[in-house]
């Protein structure tokens, strides 16, 4: 009786798996542009943002002559819901964040990137039946310890750090799936997005309560369009190329290097029950980096 061996996981795509964690660096190290904004509300941010990455990725489509395909796309309506649905995760993920930092629980939104990658790796898994090693499974399991700590040192249910999470894996399991690229998808979700963003800041200006700052202000504003887009398209187009539950191991990389920046740069404290947290999620990303030596196509 001949025994049959248990399937492997596939080979990773290095390209993919370049992209997404260049996507990560860039979100991680995000902050340092967003502090550029501190005199800004929130909401005008947010509008700003939402209209100046569809300026970028509109620009993007035109200039390579992909408004063809553009269109082709949008006739097809598993395109265009999988556009409206991940329109609406984006936004009431950025809306959700906005608000927690207006609300001061920037600590409970911090979580949430914390625990969007094991939301990642559970879809990965369970949604679309992709496989993980051992050395992999150990790496989630740990994570999770991690994550459960700094979920027991917050206090409480983090309802903020669960709707971040949630949304934006979501958002990812839906670009994966889309039939749309990662600019023509981005584009379509940005078409949706700017209607109410243009309605948003409109609603500000008549009521006097929008900004009034300086050209070097709006010149800040305009880059959220840059900062906003190439994040989201490297990571639109290392979800088509890698499996979900390694996107989801390499979202670490973006809260850790927030986390570092907090204490190092911008001297914000934290305690010793959550530096126990981040130790063992550190572990978990080394376990996994160990895992992927010999493992990249």
């Amino acid at each position: 009786m001949t025994s049959t061996a248990p399937p492997s996981a596939p080979e990773i795509d290095q390209r993919g798996v370049a992209l997404g964690l260049l996507a990560y660096l860039w979100w991680g190290l995000s902050p340092l542009f967003w502090k550029q904004l501190d005199d800004v509300a929130a909401v005008d941010t947010l509008g700003w943002r939402v209209v100046w990455t569809s300026v970028i990725v509109t620009a993007i489509v035109v200039a390579t002559g992909r408004t063809n395909e553009l269109r082709t796309v949008a006739r097809g309506t598993k395109a265009r819901l999988a556009a409206l649905a991940a329109a609406a995760l984006i936004a009431t993920n950025w809306g959700t964040y906005v608000w927690a930092v207006g609300a001061e629980r920037v600590t409970e939104a911090s979580l949430g990137y914390f625990m969007n990658p094991l939301v990642s790796v559970a879809l990965g898994v369970f949604v679309l039946h992709e496989q993980l090693r051992r050395a992999q499974w150990a790496a989630v399991a740990l994570a999770s310890v991690g994550v459960a700590w700094l979920t027991v040192a917050a206090g409480s249910l983090p309802w903020v750090s669960l709707l971040l999470a949630g949304t934006f894996a979501v958002y990812g399991l839906i670009r994966k799936v889309a039939p749309a690229g990662p600019i023509i998808g981005l584009n379509l979700e940005m078409v949706i997005l700017i209607a109410p963003a243009l309605l948003l800041l409109t609603a500000r200006a008549q009521s006097g309560t929008d900004i009034n700052g300086d050209g070097a202000t709006m010149i800040w504003l305009m880059l959220t369009g840059v900062i906003t887009a190439a994040p989201l398209v490297w990571f639109a187009a290392a979800a088509k190329r890698v499996p979900l539950s390694i996107i989801g191991l390499l979202q670490f990389v973006a809260p850790t290097l927030q986390f570092l920046l907090g204490v190092v740069v911008y001297n914000e404290s934290f305690s010793a029950a959550q530096l126990g947290g981040y130790a063992i999620i550190w572990c978990a990303l080394a376990v996994f980096a160990q895992d992927q030596r010999g493992h990249w196509t």
